[in-house]
């Protein structure tokens, strides 16, 4: 039988990927929980100045630099956080590289290494993560994204990569299930995110890349992702705007893939250029450390959507309270309007007057000369 998921504040979390974007804010705002944690990436000093910045503000975490897409790095990561912390009870799976351009422009090299770190890295830390975890419970947390249900023009290798991320995810949730393993499985599915993707990502397209609106604050996949650490959840979707794209997609595919082959390119490209250094980590690390992208915009800081996930009977109840009050207001309306035609109608003001009488009274009404002579 699934057993009870930890409070934060008792938790040792594993995040991969947590040298920037959403892994890096995650890592600071469980470290603010109280849970020690492990950040793992490739960029080494990105990582020691991240775990200083935990650490001065009272918070315990250490850092391993490795590539999740190595040979048996799950194993590694493990028995660093063991020697380190203690076995972990959360591990999150953040980790990826990305391409913009178009498939017949991308190189099988660079098709693999996307899904070596994406897929296979994800893969191999998820099995050994569930290994670990079936004899005293945990969680697993993968990130995807809403390109796991709808596929963006110009980021097709990178949504496949997420297609194959959500089908794993789902097949080992129900293995897990079905061995009554207290193991929780979660997908994070984050709508486009002001993180530094898209100066991160190998870019074939003719102008810099940016997030396609709308854009959301990493620190929303953040608060996700720790929620699912102390709640089991199948998956939670961050930002309304992905929810809308995936549904779209669904109920009119032809459809939407007219409105991404129209507006696809334009509404990911910019002409500002990546900061100095960070352009281009699919193969080796960058310069690191930013949780949000350098590109301006609006940025959305709620999303009303995953408050609806992370509180379903708060969201039911506000949204009867809003259907209850849209009704009286309406039937309010209705009855000041029907008010003045039941006053005409009787003819009097207590309303008593039949149909009948009335017609009777118009007719004897008309008979009367408009003016005396």
């Amino acid at each position: 039988m699934p057993g009870r998921l930890k409070p934060l504040a008792e938790q040792i979390m594993v995040i991969t990927g947590a040298s920037s974007g959403i892994g890096l804010a995650t890592a600071r705002r469980a470290a603010d929980s109280g849970a020690r944690v492990v950040l793992v990436a490739r960029n080494k000093q990105a990582l020691d100045e991240a775990v200083e910045q935990i650490k001065l503000k009272g918070g315990r975490a250490a850092a391993l630099a490795l590539d999740i897409a190595d040979e048996e790095a799950a194993e590694r990561i493990g028995g660093f956080c063991a020697e380190r912390f203690g076995p972990f009870d959360t591990w999150v799976n953040d980790a990826a590289v990305a391409i913009y351009g178009k498939i017949e422009e991308t190189s099988m090299d660079e098709h693999r290494r996307v899904f070596d770190v994406g897929y296979f890295g994800l893969v191999a830390a998820s099995l050994y993560a569930a290994r670990e975890l079936k004899e005293r419970g945990g969680a697993i947390i993968n990130v995807g994204s809403v390109l796991s249900e709808r596929t963006m023009i110009y980021q097709s290798v990178y949504s496949a990569m997420k297609h194959a991320v959500k089908g794993f995810t789902d097949g080992l949730r129900m293995e897990l299930e079905a061995d009554s393993a207290p193991v929780s499985v979660t997908l994070i599915k984050p709508n486009g995110m002001d993180t530094p993707y898209p100066e991160h990502a190998r870019n074939k397209l003719d102008e810099p890349a940016r997030i396609p609106p709308i854009v959301y604050d990493p620190e929303l996949v953040a608060r996700a992702i720790l929620f699912a650490a102390e709640n089991r959840k199948r998956e939670m979707t961050v930002g309304g705007a992905g929810l809308m794209i995936s549904k779209a997609g669904n109920l009119a595919p032809g459809l939407t893939d007219k409105v991404m082959e129209l507006f696809g390119l334009p509404i990911q490209t910019t002409d500002k250029p990546p900061r100095k250094g960070e352009a281009d980590n699919l193969f080796r690390p960058r310069r690191d450390g930013h949780i949000h992208s350098n590109r301006d915009g609006y940025v959305r800081k709620q999303s009303l959507a995953l408050e609806a996930q992370m509180r379903p009977w708060a969201a039911v109840a506000i949204l009867g309270g809003v259907a209850a009050t849209l009704y009286a207001l309406a039937k309010r309306r209705r009855s000041d309007r029907e008010e003045p035609e039941r006053a005409l109608a009787a003819h009097q003001t207590d309303g008593s007057d039949s149909s009948a009488q009335f017609e009777a009274m118009i007719a004897d009404e008309n008979m009367v000369p408009e003016r005396l002579p």
